[in-house]
């Protein structure tokens, strides 16, 4: 089968295609022809070195941590998934791929109403804002969210989660995508390269109190502003650093408002942890999608040859929701 291989770290041009062997399933592991497949910032980083994959290292080094497609081959004790079923799934690496072997839990069914290329836009950052809003920051109906990059792919999930469940929600953005996130919902939207106040913002959405959760994937000088924009009792969930992940933080205002800071990653989490999280959210999110009360954002797609093109405009963050690779029909 074709693979993004990486055989050196650096730029994207160290993503190259290779032929390597097909995949075989262990007894509980589904084979899945891989329809699409999507980029996330923790790609990046594992190109240049910085976010290997977790666990033994494999004989070709392929990134990618989502996917969609059919399934091709299960293995002798697989009970819940027959061939041509269209599914997808999060996983720690081997996406950027034709093919890939997966736990048959880690599996789920792609929504009636979406369509299979479409669908490897869901899984890793519509987990990762469910996950991190819901249930690690226990927002909940009437509650107000503070989403940091809110035109990014989890940002954008994290946006229409929050209307979904009657919640509201401020979001930072730059400048050129503003629009994009009040179409989807944000109550309000600071745009951070005008210098506007998201602080303020929070508290003005809150009616004064301060948000109930800060889902946060910029970190640096952030963190003493995420506090100040909590209510008292509030939850900051950490998923990314984008800005840096070294900073000080003024305890004197930590400590008054009662608040949580919980820091967080989906990739590294042990196997039984991530089934767990993904069946939770099959049952409770993936209704939306066949409602039509949510939808996976799409900014652009490339073909997996074109893999170097699609990591160099993630890079300039010029995206809008995910950047898709399309890699069979």
């Amino acid at each position: 089968m074709r693979a993004v291989v990486l055989t050196s770290k650096g730029g994207p041009e160290v993503l190259t295609l290779a032929d390597v062997p097909d995949p075989e399933p262990g007894p509980e592991e589904v084979v899945v022809d891989i329809v699409g497949t999507a980029l996330n910032r923790a790609d990046l980083l594992q190109r240049m070195g910085l976010y290997p994959e977790p666990g033994p290292p494999r004989l070709h080094e392929i990134p990618g941590m989502e996917f969609a497609g059919r399934v091709v081959a299960q293995g002798s004790r697989v009970t819940r998934w027959s061939g041509g079923d269209e599914v997808m799934a999060i996983v720690n690496g081997g996406a950027y791929a034709e093919r890939i072997a997966v736990h048959e839990r880690q599996v789920m069914a792609v929504p009636s109403n979406v369509p299979l290329v479409d669908a490897a836009a869901i899984p890793e950052v519509w987990i990762t804002a469910w996950d991190a809003l819901v249930l690690q920051g226990g927002l909940r109906p009437g509650h107000t969210a503070l989403v940091h990059a809110g035109g990014s792919g989890v940002g954008t999930a994290a946006i229409q989660i929050a209307k979904a469940m009657g919640a509201s929600v401020v979001v930072t953005v730059s400048t050129d995508k503003r629009a994009a996130c009040r179409a989807l919902g944000a109550d309000a939207v600071v745009d951070y390269r005008a210098g506007e106040d998201f602080v303020a913002a929070a508290r003005d959405a809150s009616g004064g109190s301060g948000v109930d959760v800060v889902l946060d994937v910029v970190g640096g000088d952030y963190l003493d502003r995420n506090v100040a924009a909590l209510r008292v009792g509030g939850t900051i969930v950490q998923v990314g650093v984008m800005g840096g992940g070294t900073t000080t933080l003024n305890l004197g205002a930590l400590l008054p408002k009662r608040a949580t800071l919980r820091g967080t990653v989906l990739r590294a989490r042990p196997l039984e942890e991530k089934i767990a999280v993904t069946r939770q959210f099959a049952v409770e999110v993936l209704p939306w999608f066949a409602d039509g009360t949510v939808r996976p954002v799409i900014d652009r797609r490339y073909p997996l040859d074109r893999v170097v093109d699609a990591h160099r405009y993630m890079e300039s963050n010029a995206n809008v929701g995910k950047i898709l690779l399309d890699v069979t029909g």
